[in-house]
């Protein structure tokens, strides 16, 4: 801990992210900054009322905004400190999770998990429980021993699993309600390669029979499916080089076949902006995610959902969703299926469980997707679904208080570190009012 800065902000710059990356939120921010300092940062948040901390805005919601004053980390100096003994990375808040990846390989290291796109950062990721794929993987969150932040006063905390175990794992998800995270402590592992193949039409009957088979059938898989019929569009297999699934992929794999063109998950999309696919061997980073770093993936023209159930009850909640699909088929672009295993960290949707993620990724159409998002939630509420904190949902804060163990611990443990509500927003507020 260092001593907290003695003078205000410095001047906010004229210009900055006014919207998030799809642009259906505008942010409400009196004053935006990037600073270019840590020394700057601790300003900022001390002279500051109300702050909150912009990553690369690829949220859905209203998690990253403020009243106040909204500060981005992209312009902090860049970290990558590998240490290879202990087998960390301490990387800067703001970095891309693409850009480390490519840092860490050129060096023979690994992350265990990526999302689906490389260009989102590492705090933000983190900070919302964004998780990748994988029965055997935690969340991205779940590498993370050791974290910097800026609190309420200024000061700059180094916070750790080894130092602060009791409270370490309610800070790692921490919705950027304990502070602004400068830097973080990922564990990694030697680098390792992956074939990525993709499958086409599997049958519904298929995935009910045997759907545990189906989403373990890989070190990470995704099911996309657009929900206008009972089967799924295509099955994504990433399979470690090194790994049991490698040595034979049959043709026709639970009544799915086997593609001979690379794909995108979106019908009708070209996959030029896709990561390589048809079993063509390559390093981690550049087969995890769905897409690549070099390309966007698309325009922002979309919304996004995404809850996660016990991967016990997936085959009950797809059926429930089934119900509805007459629902969901018209205002939605594809939807994807995958596992995530449990971890410890208190706000983490897959804390405590084995869960599988059930994600839409919409037409850029809110007041049309909102009913819809109602009528998922009612036909998931039986299986506890826990939506991604940085993306659209609706459920409301007694039904999450509900989900999460955890839930009233973190917010005394929010209190704490910011016991005058600096970090609050109208996100975090609504769902952990300060009045236990």
């Amino acid at each position: 801990m260092t001593p907290a800065p003695t003078t205000g902000p410095t001047p906010a710059p004229a210009s900055g992210p006014r919207t998030n990356w799809a642009g259906n939120i505008t942010f409400g921010a009196r004053r935006f900054h990037r600073p270019s300092s840590i020394a700057e940062l601790r300003r900022i948040v001390a002279g500051s009322e109300r702050v909150r901390a912009l990553g690369t805005a690829h949220s859905f919601n209203r998690i990253a905004d403020t009243p106040g004053d909204l500060v981005s980390v992209a312009g902090l100096p860049e970290r990558v400190e590998i240490d290879p003994e202990r087998r960390t990375v301490t990387v800067s808040a703001g970095m891309r999770y693409g850009e480390l990846a490519e840092r860490l390989y050129a060096e023979g290291w690994a992350l265990h998990n990526l999302g689906s796109l490389p260009h989102i950062s590492v705090a933000g990721a983190c900070a919302t429980g964004t998780h990748g794929s994988g029965e055997r993987n935690g969340g991205l969150a779940t590498a993370v021993s050791a974290m910097e932040l800026v609190t309420a006063d200024g000061e700059l905390v180094t916070v750790s699993r080894s130092a602060d175990g009791a409270d370490f794992p309610g800070m790692v998800v921490g919705l950027g309600a304990l502070g602004i995270v400068t830097a973080l402590t990922l564990a990694v592992e030697p680098t390792y390669d992956l074939r990525q193949y993709v499958y086409r039409d599997l049958p519904g009957e298929q995935l009910r029979e045997h759907i545990d088979e189906i989403l373990g059938g890989g070190y990470s898989v995704s099911l996309f499916t657009d929900w206008t019929g009972d089967g799924i569009n295509q099955v994504w297999r990433k399979l470690r080089v090194d790994g049991p699934d490698a040595a034979t992929v049959p043709e026709v794999w639970h009544g799915a076949t086997l593609a001979e063109e690379p794909l995108h998950p979106v019908p009708g999309m070209s996959a030029v902006n896709c990561t390589e696919q048809l079993g063509v061997p390559g390093p981690w980073h550049a087969r995890l995610p769905h897409f690549r770093l070099e390309f966007t993936p698309s325009s922002g023209e979309e919304l996004q959902s995404e809850y996660l159930v016990p991967r016990s009850e997936a085959r009950s909640a797809l059926d429930a969703l089934a119900t509805i699909r007459h629902l969901i088929a018209p205002v939605l672009q594809i939807s994807e299926i995958r596992t995530i295993a449990a971890d410890d960290l208190w706000l983490s949707p897959s804390y405590r469980r084995e869960s599988v993620a059930i994600h839409f990724t919409w037409v850029k159409d809110t007041p049309a997707v909102t009913p819809v998002l109602a009528a998922i939630e009612q036909a998931l509420a039986p299986y506890a679904a826990r939506p991604h904190w940085g993306k659209l949902f609706g459920t409301g804060p007694e039904a999450l208080r509900n989900r999460y163990e955890r839930f009233d611990d973190f917010r005394r443990l929010r209190d704490r570190y910011d016991p005058s509500g600096k970090f609050h927003n109208e996100l975090t507020a609504r769902y952990f009012p300060s009045d236990l």
